[in-house]
């Protein structure tokens, strides 16, 4: 009889953690489906409305565009080309610029970042001159760099990775801060040298501000080539933009804008998979949970 009684309050129990489990789920789904309806709902308002306003005459096509012009432009785009190349060209340009200047912003301000997190000496003497460097507008350098460099692909890759530079290099500077102290005196009392801190604790520590960083670091360095393509460029999406402004064309410079805003976000969703592949280990906290 007790073996009975005791088999069937563990069916029970299976039972309600299945029934729990199951309406979680289920949860998830509607959340994910209301925030969906959410997005798809905005965009329908935004450019309902703006097709609507412009139509009407309330809102100046001339002037803003509108969403039918924008289409049209941009399927024009795509099938012709522009006066400095096929669309598809320009387009792989200010990615290559932008990829570029990600890497190569992104390994120095982790470097940095880590190297003066652990160092005070170093972030005392050198960090005066970084936010000097910090403090110049972003529009000068791309110009001093184009005056040095000319107008090819080097000084919009070096404007994208200086504004990922400070992205990143302050996000990693304060993740080594924040680095547990007990857990580096344990390690340096077992006996562990720098470098196996370096590589075993501090980086792992800080990769949770590295990888945050990043997020919106691409984003600045798709910035960064844009706004050197403005400045002086043979070919880009940044050209193409001037160009339209030229003109008069903003549907053009609309058009080039939804294409910019897909490459972003293509490249949020990837930086997204990177996260989760390289923190893994680490369980998400409630935050992060009930994010989007």
């Amino acid at each position: 009889m007790s073996t009975t009684s005791t088999v069937s309050a563990a069916s029970v129990a299976d039972g309600g953690k299945g029934s729990a489990a199951s309406g979680a789920r289920r949860a998830a789904r509607r959340r994910v489906a209301r925030v969906w309806a959410g997005r798809v709902g905005l965009a329908v308002l935004v450019i309902g409305g703006w097709q609507a306003f412009t139509t009407w005459g309330i809102v100046d096509p001339f002037f803003f565009g509108q969403p039918s012009g924008i289409w049209h432009r941009l399927i024009d785009l795509f099938q012709h080309g522009t006066q400095f190349g096929s669309f598809y060209a320009n387009i792989w340009t200010t990615i290559q610029e932008a990829l570029a200047g990600f890497v190569v912003g992104s390994l120095a301000g982790i470097v940095f970042g880590v190297a003066l997190g652990q160092s005070r000496y170093l972030s005392d003497v050198l960090g005066p001159y970084i936010k000097m460097v910090n403090a110049i507008p972003r529009i000068v350098l791309g110009s001093i760099f184009i005056v040095a460099f000319g107008i090819g692909v080097t000084p919009k890759i070096l404007l994208a990775a200086v504004l990922v530079f400070f992205i990143v290099f302050f996000n990693a500077f304060q993740g080594v801060r924040e680095v547990d102290r007990n857990v580096l005196a344990n390690v340096r009392v077992l006996g562990a040298s720098r470098m196996q801190i370096t590589r075993h604790v501090i980086v792992p520590s800080a990769l949770t501000w590295i990888i945050a960083s990043l997020h919106s670091a691409f984003g600045f360095a798709i910035v960064g080539a844009l706004v050197g393509e403005v400045l002086g460029a043979q070919s880009g999406l940044g050209l193409v933009i001037k160009t339209a402004q030229n003109n008069f064309d903003p549907n053009g410079v609309f058009a080039t804008m939804l294409v910019i805003a897909v490459i972003v976000l293509g490249a949020e969703w990837l930086i997204g998979k990177l996260e989760h592949r390289l923190l893994a280990w680490r369980p998400p906290a409630p935050s992060e949970a009930n994010s989007l």
